[in-house]
């Protein structure tokens, strides 16, 4: 009897080594506006397989910088196609591990829930707002998609002079949601993450006024040999992960 406890102690201990020495870090840099999802997604993985992500956040522009300085990341989900796809060509990232992992949409959203109606273009024109805040369109895709969908309603001229910018789309929406600005374009996945659940009073802007707002991960070079680094990029096109990326309203391909 003690012989057998001994054997199973011991063949416990090895599948527990095993499962230790399989299990990897992988660095991922991550743009703001996905962030809580990815968030979501990296509990699901690190359940499912024991790998350890470590991630980091903030405008795409910004993250593509730290890139291509030299940052450990291993992989790097953009808010963008242009990035990842820049990335392969300047040779720091591996290609053909490019995809497309989400498609994003852009909402004018007010902590205020009487301020917004069905229509964007009405409180946009009326001028009863002080502060419109935007992410910076040379650095977030979020924030060129405001700006071409203010042109677009031919709007970016009568509102220039009260944009607030944020670094990024997580600084803009802390400045909605502070009410530091009424109203602004963030991302509708903020706007449906269970901190805020929908509140407030929102107009989900139409695809046809800006780009798709396609967003691609990619493989970085420093992350190739990282057996974690391929199987999250794997895990993020698989049901689960799929699941949570559209419960926070994001389209998928």
């Amino acid at each position: 009897m003690v012989a057998n406890v001994s054997g199973f102690l011991l063949i416990l201990f090895f599948q527990m080594f095993s499962a230790v020495a399989v299990a990897e870090e992988v660095r991922v840099a991550v743009a703001t506006n996905f962030l809580a999802t990815a968030k979501e997604i990296i509990t699901h993985f690190e359940q499912d397989t024991a790998h350890v992500v470590v991630v980091s956040s903030g405008s795409s522009g910004k993250l593509y910088v730290q890139i291509k300085n030299g940052a450990p990341f291993d992989v790097f989900f953009s808010a963008d196609v242009d990035r990842p796809a820049l990335l392969e060509e300047e040779g720091f990232a591996v290609r053909g591990s490019r995809f497309t992992y989400a498609v994003g949409r852009l909402t004018l959203w007010s902590a205020d829930s009487d301020l917004i109606d069905k229509n964007g273009k009405t409180v946009l024109s009326d001028g009863t707002f002080e502060h419109l805040a935007i992410a910076n369109p040379k650095t977030a895709p979020y924030g060129t998609a405001a700006q071409r969908t203010l042109q677009a309603l031919g709007l970016w001229g009568h509102v220039k002079d009260r944009l607030v910018q944020g670094e990024n789309i997580g600084q803009t929406f802390q400045f909605v949601f502070s009410t530091n600005a009424e109203l602004g374009f963030v991302a509708l996945s903020q706007v449906l993450d269970g901190k805020i659940n929908g509140a407030g009073s929102r107009w989900d802007v139409a695809e046809g006024l800006h780009n798709p707002l396609r967003q691609q991960a990619v493989l970085l070079v420093n992350g190739q040999g990282n057996d974690a680094a391929r199987a999250f990029l794997s895990y993020v096109k698989g049901p689960k992960a799929l699941n949570v990326i559209q419960r926070f309203g994001y389209g998928v391909e």
